[in-house]
């Protein structure tokens, strides 16, 4: 088994670290790490520190450095603007896509969208969502942290905003001819990918998509929940970009 990830704020400069904090508590006392076992470390930017376990304390370690390292953020980056949705099935969503890579998610305010993020309530479901994306990028080993956008939500003419400034954008969409297995991909800048809450994506909301650049596309002949089209698509992306 691949060594396990933490995050930190900042990376060590020098040969060795207390790790404390929630991350040394889950270290120390969830995981049970002992003296001579290895994990790894990571800024969410794309920095990484190989450190070896030199003692344990109560919810801390203290750790050796033995090697740095940098991973270069993946070009194109993939942003997936998701629709709100009911219960934990926004958070379902963020969770499997997050473990599949994309780098961005964008909450929707769709208008069929049954929750709706205003004042504080927002604030704390955007907060649910950015703690999601984190412990599933620890999980999968990411060395780059998934980006939440949105204060705390994005309106449709802010998305049909980031549609036209993108190298590509695609709405899945049930009734689209073409097939997202087989459209042109860009090599740089950014492919976003529309999600629709539960009852869909609006007609009005899809010509505001398509006349900002956006093209429909169909995964195949089923229709999948809000929950699972993300990540499915994000695996057909992954695949073409040889990402995987």
């Amino acid at each position: 088994m691949s060594a396990p990830l933490f995050l930190v704020d900042t990376l060590p400069t020098g040969d060795s670290l207390t790790l404390d904090g929630p991350e040394g508590h889950h270290a120390a006392t969830v995981q049970r790490l002992r003296v001579g076992e290895e994990l790894l470390l990571a800024d969410g930017r794309g920095g990484t520190a190989t450190a070896v376990v030199r003692a344990v304390g109560r919810g801390t370690l203290d750790l050796t450095v033995t090697s740095r390292g940098y991973v270069d953020a993946d070009v194109p980056r993939l942003v997936v603007v998701q629709g709100i949705a009911k219960g934990d099935r926004g958070e379902l969503a963020v969770q499997a896509m997050t473990e599949v890579g994309v780098d961005e998610i964008v909450p929707w305010a769709a208008s069929r969208s049954v929750p709706q993020w205003r004042g504080d309530r927002g604030v704390r479901a955007r907060e649910k969502w950015v703690a999601t994306a984190r412990e599933a990028a620890k999980q999968a080993r990411r060395p780059w942290l998934p980006v939440v956008a949105g204060a705390p939500d994005e309106s449709t003419a802010r998305v049909a905003r980031r549609i036209a400034g993108a190298g590509a954008a695609f709405v899945l969409h049930e009734e689209a001819d073409e097939r997202l297995t087989t459209v042109e991909l860009p090599t740089t800048g950014e492919i976003v990918l529309v999600v629709g809450p539960e009852g869909g994506i609006a007609p009005v909301e899809l010509t505001a998509f398509t006349e900002a650049g956006a093209r429909p596309v169909r995964l195949g002949p089923s229709v999948l929940r809000t929950s699972t089209a993300g990540v499915a698509a994000l695996t057909v992306l992954a695949t073409r970009l040889s990402r995987w």
